[in-house]
């Protein structure tokens, strides 16, 4: 008897546990697409419609990336407030209505006339980038899954690290066929008809009430109250980290050109980037999701001055590597992103935290073709020198920040857990 009702119990248990696993994967899944068609939407369509929108607008090319800085001003300043309705409400509401924030903007560059409109329309962008991008995912799957959430951080990563590769080819088949206005249009639509549902597919999370004006708390984990030099190393990673990416996005074509590599050889090299992007997430995901996410880090800021040191010392026929170092490191520091918090400061406020913490990124990340294409005008390949600089900085500031040992202990254990 006690032997069949051990069984019964072992039965309940893994049936359990497959419920639990497929009610994850499916919400992987579903934010994985709508980060797809939210990165693929914003801040991978000016490359491919500056041309077209430039020209039919009557401004110059530089005047439509400088509105898609001023949205990329917005969602810094948007974040914190977004990451707090995360906070009480969960990512339900909140990513809905980025949905129809999403439409509005895009409808609205789809009719712009001028600069006036051109700029309105990329700052309501802004206000959806602000609240609908990775860091709003990952501050909904806190909001759901507590300290197991590193898994399905990771899952949302390894989906959208395609954004790229599915949105400029779709976003050029857009404009050749319709138009850019048909461009944006058919976008719009996608966020209404695809991303919408699934947003609003996703779990509703528990109410939390704001405690006396502060920072909603999880009732369900104890209050951490960040120390603020950890606050500001990890600050200080993130917005190098994106100033550094979005450079390289920019100006990797150039840079690399700089070096002696061939015009085509370039092309093929600079698209070696996402593949390695999602090779650094699946290494994330496989092996050193074991660790603490700070090792993982630690061995991702190193990886872009490796590649630039072995550029800069042996040229053209190293560029692959440096492409390919730089976009593992840079996938993993994604995931980074969304960890690194969560196991330091634990998911009691994380919503408005990680938009705090990602402030200074997202401004870095506005400046950075401007300012680096400045350097790289000066400098030549010697900017490298910069980049390397920056992420080694950034090392330095991750080695400097220490984990508890029940911290590390608790981290630790969780990341073993089946986490889709």
């Amino acid at each position: 008897m006690r032997t069949e009702a051990r069984t019964r119990s072992c039965g309940a248990e893994a049936l359990l546990r497959l419920t639990m696993q497929t009610h994850r994967a499916r919400v992987v899944a579903s934010l994985g697409t709508t980060q797809t068609l939210a990165w693929a939407s914003s801040y991978y369509l000016p490359a491919m419609l500056v041309r077209p929108i430039a020209s039919e607008l009557g401004v110059s090319q530089p005047t439509v990336f400088a509105a898609f800085s001023v949205a990329l001003v917005v969602s810094a300043l948007v974040g914190p407030h977004s990451g707090r309705r995360i906070d009480r409400w969960g990512g339900r509401p909140v990513l809905m209505t980025t949905s129809a924030i999403f439409a509005l903007g895009l409808g609205l560059l789809a009719v712009a006339t001028g600069p006036v409109s051109l700029f309105v329309a990329w700052a309501v962008l802004g206000v959806a980038m602000g609240s609908g991008l990775y860091e709003a995912a990952f501050a909904s799957l806190v909001r759901l899954y507590g300290h197991e959430a590193r898994g399905a951080i990771t899952g949302i990563t390894l989906i959208a690290g395609f954004a790229s590769t599915v949105g400029w080819p779709l976003t050029a088949a857009l404009e050749h066929g319709l138009g850019w206005r048909g461009a944006c249009w058919t976008w719009a639509a996608l966020h209404l008809l695809v991303g919408l549902p699934l947003n609003a597919w996703l779990p509703r999370a528990e109410y939390t009430a704001p405690a006396a004006g502060e920072t909603p708390t999880d009732v369900k984990s104890e209050p951490a109250e960040p120390p603020l030099g950890v606050a500001i190393s990890l600050a200080w990673v993130f917005a190098v980290t994106w100033f550094i990416s979005t450079a390289m996005a920019a100006h990797l074509p150039g840079l690399l050109a700089g070096t002696g590599t061939a015009p085509g050889v370039v092309i093929a090299i600079g698209m070696l980037v996402g593949p390695a992007q999602v090779g650094g997430r699946l290494l994330e995901f496989g092996f050193l999701r074991r660790l603490h996410p700070l090792y993982s880090a630690r061995v991702a800021a190193l990886m872009h001055p490796v590649g630039a040191m072995l550029l800069l010392a042996l040229g053209g026929p190293v560029a692959a590597a440096f492409a390919l170092l730089h976009g593992a490191g840079n996938g993993i520091l994604t995931i980074a992103k969304g960890t690194l918090p969560l196991a330091l400061f634990g998911p009691t406020g994380y919503g408005h935290r990680q938009g705090m913490l990602m402030l200074p990124a997202r401004l870095a990340q506005a400046l950075a073709p401007w300012l680096f294409g400045l350097l790289l005008a000066v400098l030549g390949t010697r900017v490298l020198w910069v980049s390397a600089g920056l992420a080694l900085s950034a090392l330095a500031a991750l080695m400097l920040i220490r984990v508890p040992s029940r911290m590390q202990d608790e981290s630790t254990s969780t990341t073993l857990e089946e986490p889709t």
